[in-house]
């Protein structure tokens, strides 16, 4: 009896570690959607979350709207109330997949995989596939993708007064350490 116990512990002990998530709050999301000859048009939240599922490569983001900061408050504010309307649509999220993914694979040279997934935006939801860098580093696994984002496919309106001066292909970049 007392062998069969202990196998039951040892065995619901190794399930659990195997279900174990990294996570960060710390996640850098940066988008910049300028234009040449115009005034930068550049956003950074520095309180992004992160969760890796290390065992399967699922991956989860989410990003307060209200948490991205520009060098011009004016800008930040238009952003929050125009255009990305932050009190009715207050976060942005990720939800997907590594394609790939398997930790013992990984070093602290970069792998290119791809992350494919849903990206929730401003009510709208739009499968994505965005590239990814991702290693091992002393801190944790470091996660870094740049990809693009039209404005039209979240139904994000540009008024017309400076529709010239606002892209509406918009670079996303984001870094994540999960620990």
């Amino acid at each position: 009896m007392k062998n069969l116990l202990a196998f039951a512990l040892i065995a619901t002990f190794q399930f659990a570690a195997a279900q174990e998530k990294m996570s960060t709050k710390a996640g850098k999301i940066i988008f910049e959607a300028s234009v040449p000859s115009f005034e930068e048009v550049k956003g950074r939240n520095e309180g992004a979350t992160c969760v890796l599922n290390p065992q399967t490569g699922e991956i989860a983001s989410l990003a307060m709207i209200k948490g991205f900061r520009f060098k011009v408050a004016l800008m930040e504010e238009h952003f929050n109330e125009n255009y990305l309307e932050s009190d009715k649509y207050p976060k942005a999220t990720f939800r997907g997949r590594i394609d790939g993914f398997n930790i013992a694979d990984l070093s602290e040279t970069p792998k290119n995989f791809n992350m494919r997934g849903k990206l929730e935006l401003h009510g709208k939801s739009k499968d994505i596939t965005a590239p990814a860098k991702i290693r091992k580093t002393a801190g944790g696994i470091e996660i870094i993708t740049d990809f693009v984002v039209n404005t039209n496919d979240f139904e994000i309106g540009i008024p017309a007064v400076v529709r010239n001066k606002v892209s509406k292909n918009v670079s996303v970049h984001g870094e994540f350490l999960v620990k």
